[in-house]
């Protein structure tokens, strides 16, 4: 390799972080006083520390040294890293999360330990809660700040502060029969976005908790296997068309007496184990409950009190003729004037908002609503983040509840994409946001979008960690192509810093190509690519039929036939290229990870042969009967009502058109997407005779973590792609 900067693949991964400190988990305290969040450090990117900004003073300091709670060398659970790969954290170090209590109060969980913060001394005082060595994760304090809550050996917990007495609320976990208490299974975590298995009533009376039985749940073993030792994994992993886990759910007062079931299945959606549970919360003295059948085409919504002994209710449905998406389940403010929850009968994810005077329905008309942020019943008022004025950049809006589109108020700056968070009392928001030419700034702004106060500025000035690299700086240009069914796909490509419009140059194409992902947005963007551009690559993506946060008929195409549209909008992606001067037609390569893995496998065998140089499929999905069933059965049905499908979209009919160099990569500790979808793809190729090259990363899981390891995949990577690809310009 010859770069033609001075950013070396040492200094990619370094630290401090080239883009420059970005905070995480940012909160307000509930005075809303400070602001807190976790840093990385400049010496260690890995390793956060729990960080506060003064709103008053407007200064920023430290608040908790994460060596003082996580010292060097803590060995984390199994299901604490489980947790934290499904949560896209693993591989943090220190502080990954905290909880707020009172004002004054922080819980701190840590290597398995928790720690209680208390402010308004001349130093935070740090109190260790737990006094054994089990080991305790999923902490939180109680919504009044009188408890703090946590899963220990597979069952609930809560010690009361003021005594500091603890006691297990809901039965022991067995074992020896697969049953746990307040955990969330392997497919909540990991497609729901559902962390948890327990929820506090906001007076503190109740814990709803879950009872989950995996005992139905097939075993894959899965070898964790690191430089020094092997260590076989028992994995309950439910793959597509088999049985899932049973989650029933339980109220526990905590004042004592038995836990009461709530009995949240319906009873024309089948078996327990042929539903799923994927949202619970509060308001008002209402356990609210969301839940989904197996196939899922229908979403129900049910609430249940303590006056009706805890039997469910149900007030609303939605019903999709492809599949439903997991959206908000019942919001209230506090004065419970305003309810929201949303719907995408329109087409696009919209809000409905229900006062005194009926319901509103906001958003969706042509583009989709993100979340919402805030509700404020004495204003009336909602706000909420999304992708009204371009797919490419989400955007704060506020909007009354009983107001039309035509009322929406965009709130953050254009040009950039945004990530916020709304205080309480919806005066100010934190917003971090970023664009090509500046990496992500966070601010403390006026709930009007001006600003008050850098939290981080990230000024890419001369002490700024990019500032050697900032000449030869690159961004992408930004451009559309119409499917064949004339939907609009964007894409972006970025060009080497001295480009030259007479010359040709070899181009990676990134895909990833997923539901639920989108690749191509206006933000600070992935440093690789600018790495790759320094080394004379053009760099194109493109966000394919199927990607999220364009609607519906968007999304619905890959319905039952996944790998067929995705990798046709690929190619028309590819089709555009080859027919640009400046891009070499004999040097386009393509690369992805996880469903982009998948992606490439499936386009480079769909392609017409001398369409690729070269392929490197990262973590590759290979047959969608080996991956989970939330995920695959929402798209793809099951094995059994889907077997054409399934076969189609399958890798391995296809294998004997390879006619390409190909390097697959994989953690040989992957739980997402088990290794053996990449032994199995290996040994097809052998009996076929097709070479292929390979890397494997012992003890990973579905991330290459650590910057060794990072150094070491993209030498990996890039020594592959310069054996097949002459890499100097013509």
């Amino acid at each position: 390799m010859t770069p033609t900067s001075g950013l070396t693949l040492e200094r990619l991964y370094a630290s401090p972080a080239l883009s420059g400190a970005g905070p995480r988990g940012v909160k307000f305290s509930p005075d809303g006083k400070r602001v807190t969040f976790l840093k990385s450090r400049d010496s260690d990117q890995s390793r956060f520390d729990l960080w506060q900004f003064d709103v008053a003073t407007g200064e920023a300091s430290m608040l908790v040294d994460s060596l003082l709670v996580d010292p060097e060398g803590t060995e984390l659970a199994e299901a604490e890293k489980a947790l934290r790969e499904r949560k896209r954290i693993a591989g943090t170090r220190g502080i990954a999360e905290y909880d707020w209590g009172t004002a004054d109060t922080i819980l701190v969980p840590s290597g398995g330990d928790l720690h209680l913060v208390t402010l308004g001394g001349s130093a935070p005082e740090v109190r260790r809660l737990t006094q054994t060595d089990a080991y305790a994760y999923d902490a939180r304090v109680s919504p009044k700040g009188n408890h703090v809550s946590f899963i220990r050996d597979g069952a609930l917990y809560v010690i009361t502060l003021a005594t500091g007495e603890e006691h297990r609320v809901s039965p022991e976990a067995e074992p020896d029969k697969a049953i746990s208490y307040g955990v969330a299974e392997f497919v909540a975590q990991e497609e729901m976005h559902r962390f948890t298995g327990y929820w506090w009533s906001p007076d503190e009376r109740y814990i709803a908790y879950t009872r989950v039985d995996e005992s139905g749940v097939d075993i894959v073993p899965r070898f964790d296997i690191a430089a020094d030792k092997v260590t076989v994994i028992e994995q309950r992993y439910p793959r597509a068309g088999r049985p899932n886990a049973i989650v029933d759910l339980f109220v526990q007062a905590l004042a004592g007496g038995h836990p009461v079931p709530v009995n949240w299945r319906k009873d024309d959606w089948g078996a327990a184990p042929d539903q799923y549970l994927t949202r619970v919360n509060w308001s008002d003295g209402w356990l609210h409950l969301q839940s989904v059948n197996r196939s899922q085409t229908m979403i129900a919504y049910q609430r249940a009190s303590a006056a009706e002994d805890w039997t469910p209710a149900e007030y609303e449905t939605e019903t999709q003729p492809h599949w439903v998406n997991i959206g908000e389940l019942h919001v209230a403010t506090p004065d419970n004037a305003v309810t929201t929850r949303s719907t995408e009968v329109s087409g696009f994810k919209q809000l409905i908002a229900a006062t005194a005077g009926g319901e509103t329905v906001i958003g969706g008309h042509g583009w989709a609503v993100d979340e919402l942020k805030l509700a404020l019943g004495a204003e009336q008022t909602l706000y909420l983040t999304g992708f009204k004025d371009t797919p490419l950049e989400k955007h704060l809006y506020r909007v009354p509840t009983t107001g039309n589109e035509g009322d929406l108020v965009r709130i953050t700056e254009p040009g950039k994409t945004w990530t916020v968070t709304v205080a309480p009392d919806g005066q100010s928001f934190v917003g971090t946001s970023s664009s090509p030419t500046q990496p992500p700034q966070t601010g403390l702004y006026r709930i009007d979008g001006s600003l008050m106060a850098w939290i981080e500025e990230n000024r890419l000035d001369e002490a700024h960690p990019y500032a050697p690299y900032l000449a030869t700086h690159t961004v992408p240009e930004f451009g559309t192509l119409k499917a064949d069914d004339g939907q609009t796909l964007h894409y972006s490509i970025q060009k080497p810093e001295d480009f030259d419009p007479s010359k040709r140059y070899p181009v990676i194409v990134e895909v990833y190509g997923g539901p639920g992902v989108q690749t191509v947005t206006r933000d600070w963007g992935p440093l690789t690519d600018v790495f790759y551009t320094a080394q004379d690559f053009i760099v194109f993506r493109m966000d394919n039929r199927g990607s999220a946060n364009r609607g519906k008929a968007f999304e619905d195409v890959i319905h039952l036939n996944m790998g067929d549209a995705e990798v046709r909008d690929q190619l028309k992606g590819v089709e555009w290229l080859k027919s640009q001067p400046f891009v070499d037609t004999e040097r386009i390569a393509i690369q992805g990870w996880s469903y982009g893995g998948y992606m490439t496998l499936k386009t480079i065998l769909a392609a017409p042969p001398g369409t690729f140089a070269a392929a490197v499929a990262g973590a590759p999905v290979t047959d969608w009967s080996l991956y989970d069933t939330f995920y695959t059965e929402r798209y793809m049905g099951t094995p059994q009502t889907n077997p054409d499908g399934y076969l189609k979209s399958s890798v391995f009919p296809d294998l004997g058109k390879l006619s390409m160099p190909l390097l697959l990569v994989h953690g040989m500790a992957d739980d997402n997407v088990t290794f053996d979808n990449t032994t199995r793809l290996m040994a097809a190729l052998q009996e076929l005779g097709k070479p292929f090259e390979v890397m494997t990363y012992p003890g990973q899981r579905h991330g290459i973590r650590g910057e060794a390891l990072q150094v070491h995949l993209m030498r990996t990577r890039m020594a592959f792609l310069e054996r097949h690809m002459t890499v100097e310009t013509q």
